[in-house]
């Protein structure tokens, strides 16, 4: 039984923020059974929400004339191919499923002499994206039968009925909750290496960028992967100023909570596109692949950086320099390379 408070101080705020930015909510199942249809799939063990999905497939990919042209077919095949990631890997289908929401897939066009590209989010425009958020969505591992095994996240969150982000709410008054929040998360991924069982599901997290451990007061990001030492705090809302922020949730800016930031930092539908396009890469470069997503300071400096390169003058333009470089100040271990890597995806 979850602590009264976890709802109503943790996990409601967190649902009412993003209800604020222009996020659609629906309650999920919980503990219910046989009531799947409530968040759109056939069963518990499915995790795309494929009514939602074929809808946005349908209008983000137009043709030359900004007309929709794809038919059932064509949108199936591509469902499918999203859906066939190799299972036994979580990286390996992770890393795959995230290639093809990057760049899509292929399929014929209508002249059956070419090739065209069917694109499953528009990274171009956030707005023309569908973004939701279920709280307590219960998800099935493969080969259950009856009502045992299952995990129910608190909040998950779906761009265009594709799992995103899994969040983790813990009462503020739990024991060490930052811990048993980012506990909780490995379990659901199968990544508390020293469990010798299955214990989670892992397709849900087959499509997923990153996900957030929060009892209010401190909300931290990481990856499904990521030890704790590895979960760091969201701390600037930039591009938003945290006087603004502080004015539009009508408080004072030192009342203003960790997961209030993070949220208002990552969580925008501008924001989320830009992190989910940008910010989260797979580091192949020790004994395993490892999934990482980038902190504030990064997603700061690179928006800066970015203004400066457009709008900066050139030498001609200024007369005497060139005003489009500048210089990041870093601390050491603040991932100096991780922001230049991603600078030039951002570029």
């Amino acid at each position: 039984m979850r602590p009264q408070n976890e709802r109503t101080e943790v996990e409601l705020p967190f649902i009412e923020q993003l209800v604020s930015l222009g996020w659609e909510h629906i309650e999920g199942e919980g503990h219910d059974s046989g009531v799947p249809y409530l968040t759109g799939r056939e069963t518990f063990k499915q995790v795309l929400l494929k009514q939602r999905l074929r809808d946005s497939i349908r209008k983000i990919n137009l043709d030359e004339n900004g007309e929709e042209w794809l038919d059932d077919g064509r949108i199936d095949r591509a469902i499918l191919q999203l859906e066939r990631v190799p299972q036994g890997k979580l990286m390996e289908a992770n890393n795959l499923a995230t290639q093809m929401l990057l760049n899509g897939v292929e399929t014929d066009g209508l002249d059956g002499n070419r090739t065209v590209v069917i694109h499953f989010i528009d990274w171009g425009n956030a707005e023309n994206n569908d973004f939701l958020v279920i709280d307590q969505f219960r998800v099935d591992p493969p080969g259950s039968t009856g009502d045992s095994g299952y995990i129910i996240p608190d909040l998950v969150l779906f761009v265009n009925g594709i799992p995103t982000v899994v969040i983790e709410c813990k009462s503020p008054t739990t024991i060490d909750p930052m811990a048993s929040g980012i506990d909780q998360l490995q379990r659901y991924a199968n990544q508390r290496h020293w469990h010798d069982e299955d214990e989670g599901c892992e397709g849900l997290f087959h499509y997923n960028q990153f996900v957030v451990s929060t009892h209010r007061y401190r909300a931290k990001s990481g990856t499904f992967c990521a030890g704790e030492d590895h979960f760091v705090e969201w701390k600037d809302p930039s591009p938003l100023d945290i006087e603004i922020l502080a004015s539009d949730l009508e408080k004072d800016v030192k009342d203003v909570t960790s997961q209030e930031i993070l949220v208002a930092g990552m969580m925008t539908k501008k924001n989320l596109i830009e992190v989910m396009r940008h910010f989260v890469l797979i580091d192949s470069t020790g004994s395993k692949d490892v999934k990482i997503v980038g902190r504030y300071h990064q997603f700061r400096a690179v928006h800066k950086a970015m203004q400066r390169l457009k709008a900066g003058r050139t030498r001609d333009e200024h007369g005497e320099q060139d005003r489009r470089g500048g210089i990041i100040w870093h601390t050491q271990g603040s991932g100096k390379s991780m922001t230049m890597t991603f600078l030039v995806r951002a570029m």
